[in-house]
């Protein structure tokens, strides 16, 4: 039986908590200003609630969360993001690393690793890692799930991460320890680690040292989310191998707005190393009511893999026409 993961993101749980005015003295009036003239309207609890539940019903192994769970990193928030975790699934069969909004003021960061921590351990705990525990490695059926931290606190308007040295140092030893034990390596991180995927004020830096990892230790996946559309890129691995990038779509983002209806991605994965398995399928939300619609199945691993550098909705993977009733 292939083992299943889903990879989801950018959920922005809301409504907002109540904001003190002393709360807003920082960075967070200009998200809390972006929250009340857009994604309030377009970030519907609704639409991530739809999402959920076609997502459970499939009865994935593993889930991946590629961070930004609040938008202003509220204490409350934090708390809440904590709640919804433990309603998501156990910390056995979830892992989460962090997003910008998630270090959206200094301090944060540091809170909302303290609160989801159960989410976060490693079993690697020799390998170098920041002040906050990253990367971290956990073993999950074949998978070794290796999350990489690139959330910082910006200035105002600013939505830029970094992946530093001590995190390629870390990152370089997990990789090597999880291929000794023949493990399919994917590695989580927030911002995509691929040049021009985002706008210059929300990009990541340190995309050369990440991507320079990869090409001397190898992975076999790396999801992100931070765009909020379902991109798809390639990474140049050793013995000419190809690692698949994949994004997502932000998770609570309803039909209709400038960006694409949330979903998720679900992954069955099999094999062995030098002969991995491994499909993509990806289930947006079609509308208002009615059903969640797989919009595009891809093979990224074994006969029919389709590589390249496309970022579209459906990259050049096969569509499917198949429909989920919730």
């Amino acid at each position: 039986m292939a083992y299943t993961l889903t990879h989801i993101s950018d959920v922005h749980l809301g409504p907002l908590p109540d904001v003190r005015t002393v709360d807003l003295l920082s960075k967070r009036i200009t998200g809390y200003v972006n929250w009340k003239r857009n994604r309030a309207a377009h970030m519907e609890s609704g639409t991530l609630k739809r999402l959920l539940t076609s997502m459970k019903g499939l009865a994935p192994d593993h889930v991946a969360v590629t961070g930004d769970l609040t938008n202003l990193a509220l204490d409350a928030e934090i708390v809440n993001a904590a709640v919804w975790l433990r309603e998501l699934g156990s910390p056995e069969n979830v892992s989460v690393v962090p997003g910008n909004h998630d270090a959206y003021v200094p301090g944060a960061l540091s809170k909302a690793v303290t609160a989801w921590k159960t989410y976060m351990t490693t079993e690697a705990p020799n390998a170098p890692t920041t002040r906050n525990g990253f990367p971290f490695l956990r073993e999950r059926g074949p998978l070794g799930v290796i999350g990489v931290n690139s959330a910082v606190a910006t200035a105002p308007f600013m939505a830029s991460g970094i992946f530093t040295r001590t995190q390629a140092e870390g990152l370089a030893s997990v990789l090597d320890t999880a291929r000794e034990e023949g493990l399919f390596r994917v590695v989580l991180i927030h911002h995509p680690p691929v040049r021009r995927a985002a706008s210059p004020q929300k990009r990541l830096y340190g995309i050369r040292l990440f991507q320079s990892v990869i090409r001397r230790h190898g992975a076999e996946l790396v999801l992100h989310g931070h765009t909020h559309v379902p991109q798809r890129h390639w990474i140049d691995a050793p013995d000419g191998k190809q690692v698949p990038v994949i994004g997502v779509p932000a998770g609570g983002q309803a039909p209709g707005g400038r960006k694409p209806a949330a979903a998720f991605n679900h992954f069955e994965i099999d094999g062995e190393p030098g002969d991995w398995r491994c499909t993509l399928k990806e289930y947006s939300v079609a509308g208002k009511v009615g059903a969640i619609t797989v919009t595009e199945r891809r093979v990224l691993h074994g006969p029919e893999t389709d590589s390249g550098s496309s970022s579209g909705p459906a990259g050049s993977g096969r569509r499917e026409a198949a429909r989920l009733r919730q």
